[in-house]
């Protein structure tokens, strides 16, 4: 099971120091959160890029009906060919009390969705390479030959991981197309809920059967929690269920986290699955 640290606040610079003590501390990846208004996530994700070799970058989430997606695109390959091929792109709805209104963004959860599956389209076939043209409900794009970026150093494409909401099935759905799941626990009256290991365990069954004869090879089952830093055992042994129920990677988040020397301390503790003398 691979760990990765998500930074609750903080600037490029601190994007870049905070990055490079997590590759320093053992862990797999760093991830910075994509916000309405705020620093903005890939000037952040260049500065961790420009400081490391090796440890994976990428964001806690990416709403993608907030961006135009041939941007997004263009951010994304030269971001992974800045890295040498170190990025992951986690997407979903976004919350809307985050911002979305008082800069005018898509709040209508449908629209988002559409926007969302047309951006990745969009996306993706941008990093295919041209010609590609696509004509869906929101958006057209013509083949173009004008200054075309290189392509993702990733193939066949930078790793794109999703939110779904289950048991929704459209969302789990979508999910189960790409690369990851970033899972989402609604209740019967659909409002979220914390997920249990159980519960994980029943999306993994679901997404075997959902990918058909792909499985689940090169996708990642993606959880978020907090372990405590100064108690390698207890930490180790919190993530032992979610790894047994098929999750691949643990993200520590602690977004109530106010001091940088505080994050910095549990990033210089290391990860929960870190070796105990």
């Amino acid at each position: 099971m691979k760990c990765g640290f998500v930074m609750p606040f903080g600037d490029a610079r601190d994007a870049a120091n905070l990055a490079t003590a997590a590759e320093a501390s053992g862990w797999d990846g760093f991830f910075v959160w994509d916000s309405v208004w705020g620093v903005d996530a890939a000037v952040m994700l260049a500065a961790a890029a420009m400081n490391t070799g090796s440890i994976r970058l990428g964001t806690m989430i990416t709403p993608v009906s907030r961006h135009r997606p041939w941007k997004l695109a263009g951010e994304w390959a030269a971001l992974d060919n800045l890295s040498g091929g170190r990025m992951i792109l986690s997407v979903g709805l976004g919350a809307i009390d985050t911002g979305f209104e008082a800069f005018g963004e898509v709040v209508d959860k449908r629209q988002r969705a559409e926007l969302l599956d047309e951006g990745l389209e969009i996306v993706t076939g941008l990093w295919a390479g041209q010609p590609f043209s696509y004509q869906g409900r929101h958006y057209t794009v013509q083949p173009t030959d004008f200054m075309v970026p290189a392509p993702p150093v990733q193939q066949p494409r930078v790793p794109i991981w999703v939110v779904g909401a289950w048991p929704r099935q459209r969302s789990m759905q979508r999910a189960a197309r790409w690369d990851g799941l970033l899972p989402n626990k609604l209740n019967e009256q659909g409002e979220h809920e914390k997920a249990t290991p159980e519960d994980i365990a029943v999306m993994r069954d679901y997404l075997i059967k959902e990918r058909g004869n792909s499985g689940l090879q090169g996708f990642d089952i993606v959880v978020e929690g907090k372990t405590p830093g100064n108690d390698p055992e207890a930490a180790a042994a919190e993530l032992r269920p979610w790894e047994s129920a098929g999750a691949t990677w643990w993200i520590e988040a602690d977004w109530q986290a106010d001091k940088a020397e505080q994050v910095l301390k549990r990033i210089q503790q290391g990860p929960p699955t870190r070796k105990i003398d």
